[in-house]
């Protein structure tokens, strides 16, 4: 197969298992009655996971379909790509690490638990590598890479301090109290940018590999 074509079936791929674990998860959500319907909205869209398996099938789907649109263009910048890598595999990382042990959900919601923090993570990270043109990368990226992160708890502190609500149990302010709370969002950043790192180290070592003289690429 050859490697557009490889990229197209795999970007097919992502797009429809995102989009079919997002579509259950947020029926899953409405069904389960624990708060009025409007509620339920807002809690689905106030879940790091969701919103960012959301981005990675926006994304897919854009470069599937439309990539010679201006949002396609954006979504093939190999720094929005690899921002969203690392995105997608902190969930990957924090759920499978952390908040795995604390539920064992079962029947259609295990398949989409594992789609959205197992499945999905894996798949755009080999995307990451195998597709993603990494000599561009620069150190500096990983301070816009940041922000979207930082938003995020702003508002779940925010939006947590009026409604009580708290998604996930490690920045749960009404049982940790604001300081711990703090403190783990502080350790959930330096992962961020520990993660970030990592990636854009590695896109050096390959443009390095690259620039040696004597090493033919394929092309």
């Amino acid at each position: 197969m050859q490697p557009a074509k490889s990229m197209k079936a795999f970007l097919s791929v992502m797009a429809m298992l995102g989009w079919f674990a997002l579509i259950i998860q947020f029926r899953l959500m409405l069904n389960s009655r624990l708060a009025p319907e409007g509620e339920l909205i807002i809690r689905y869209f106030s879940y790091f996971t969701i919103l960012t398996n959301l981005m990675v099938a926006i994304c897919c789907t854009t470069l599937f379909l439309l990539p010679a649109t201006a949002l396609g263009t954006f979504f093939s910048r190999p720094t929005v790509l690899t921002a969203i890598a690392v995105y997608i595999l902190i969930v990957g990382i924090i759920y499978n690490l952390v908040l795995r042990f604390l539920w064992n959900p079962e029947g259609l919601q295990r398949l989409v638990d594992e789609l959205l923090h197992s499945a999905i993570p894996i798949l755009f990270g080999i995307y990451w590598v195998v597709f993603v043109e990494k000599d561009q990368l620069q150190w500096n990226s990983v301070w816009r890479w940041l922000l979207y992160p930082v938003v995020y708890i702003i508002y779940i502190f925010f939006r947590g301090a009026s409604s009580g609500f708290y998604p996930y149990p490690f920045i749960d302010v009404s049982q940790l109290g604001m300081e711990k709370a703090l403190i783990n969002s502080g350790i959930i950043a330096l992962a961020f940018l520990l993660i970030s790192l990592i990636f854009i180290g590695i896109a050096k070592r390959v443009k390095k590999g690259k620039d040696v003289p004597g090493i033919r690429q394929q092309p």
